[in-house]
This record gives C-alpha cells, sequence and structure tokens, in this order.
C-alpha cells in the first residue's frame, strides 16, 4: 500500500513520500497559478480549480487567495461560494454540497497528528474526512476540524470552533461550536416576507 493510499484511508503516513508528493505537485502550480490570476479573469480563474478539484458543481466560484494541501480530495457542489482566505487540509475527502457558502477566511482541516511525541516525532501524519451538507452558510473565521460532518441547511456563526458532528436544520456557534437553536418555518415566513416587502419599495 502506498503513503497515498494509507493518508486518503485515514492510516498513519509519511507526508514526504513521493507518491503523495509528485501527484500533488502539478495541483500546486493550478493553485499557484488561480492566486496569481488577474482581477478580470474570473473563468479562466476557475479553470485552475476545476482542473485541480476531485469534482467541481456548477456556478462554483472562490475568492483568491485560498490554499489547499493537495486539491485532488475536494468535491464541492452546484452554487459553491468560498470567500477570501479559505483554507482546506485535504488529506482525506473533503465533501461539500449544493449552495454552500464559506465566509472569509474559513479554515477546513483534515490533517491530525498523534498525540504521542514519540510517534509524531518519527513524521507520521494522519487524516480524517470532513463533509458539509447541502444549503449551509458557514461564518468567516470558522475552524472544521477532523472527522465533522455538518448536515443539511445549517448556519455556523463565525469564530466557530467545529470540533463534532452538526445535525440538519440548526444554527450553531461557538468554541467548540453547538446548537444554539433549530431553523424552523417561522424562519422561511420571516425572510420571504421581509424579501418582498423591501424588494417592493
Amino acid at each position: 500500500m502506498t503513503e497515498k493510499e494509507r493518508m486518503v484511508k485515514g492510516m498513519l503516513y509519511i507526508a514526504s513520500d513521493e507518491s503523495i508528493q509528485s501527484i500533488s505537485s502539478e495541483n500546486k502550480k493550478l493553485i499557484d497559478a488561480f492566486n496569481n490570476s488577474k482581477g478580470e479573469e474570473c473563468a479562466k480563474r476557475m479553470e485552475y480549480i476545476r482542473k485541480a478539484f476531485a469534482h467541481t458543481g456548477k456556478n462554483a466560484y472562490i475568492e483568491p487567495p485560498f490554499y489547499c494541501d493537495h486539491g485532488w480530495n475536494i468535491s464541492v457542489g452546484d452554487n459553491f461560494y468560498a470567500n477570501t482566505g479559505v483554507i482546506i487540509l485535504d488529506q482525506c475527502p473533503v465533501t461539500i454540497g449544493n449552495n454552500v457558502m464559506l465566509a472569509p477566511r474559513v479554515s477546513i482541516y483534515c490533517a491530525c497528528h498523534p498525540i504521542d511525541a514519540c510517534v509524531r516525532n518519527m513524521l507520521y501524519e494522519l487524516g480524517k474526512p470532513v463533509t458539509i451538507g447541502n444549503d449551509v452558510w458557514i461564518g468567516g473565521n470558522t475552524v472544521i476540524n477532523p472527522g465533522v460532518t455538518i448536515g443539511n441547511n445549517v448556519v455556523i456563526g463565525s469564530g466557530s470552533v467545529v470540533t463534532h458532528d452538526i445535525p440538519d436544520n440548526v444554527v450553531a456557534v461557538g468554541n467548540p461550536c453547538r446548537v444554539l437553536r433549530e431553523i424552523t418555518e417561522k424562519d422561511h415566513e420571516y425572510w420571504l416576507e421581509r424579501l418582498h416587502k423591501e424588494r417592493s419599495e
């Protein structure tokens, strides 16, 4: 089994191994090209991302600068938006659904290190996958830790540190991130009423 295969499966691996570095080197060039592109080159910019990611849905857009470790472990759905300064450490698969918005400086971390210093100092690492459902808005400076699953129709408040799974249909905030309340039909009614009122003025 290669070190790359061990990494993707969440097993202990050596990050400097050639089986990982060789396949990631071209993607790093694509991400560099993305970050160095000019403001008017939006379409060209996203072509770099489509080549780097495992899957990129329709109408996906990322504001530079953007950083990821590999790219080929990242899948994003339709209407994905990431604001400036997003970081994804994709040692394991990062799977993001449709209609997901990431505010500035959101960080998604799959990377882990052994707690034991002896094994850690032998340069072994490991990872855990991260999954984000559909219709999710994640506030600025949020950190999503390894192994977390965020459900559908979720709002994560800014500055949160998400250490555990978050269920569907909730607002969650804090460090560690906890469910604040459910998202209900009243929220839907309020925002539709406000939309109709403000757009008719």
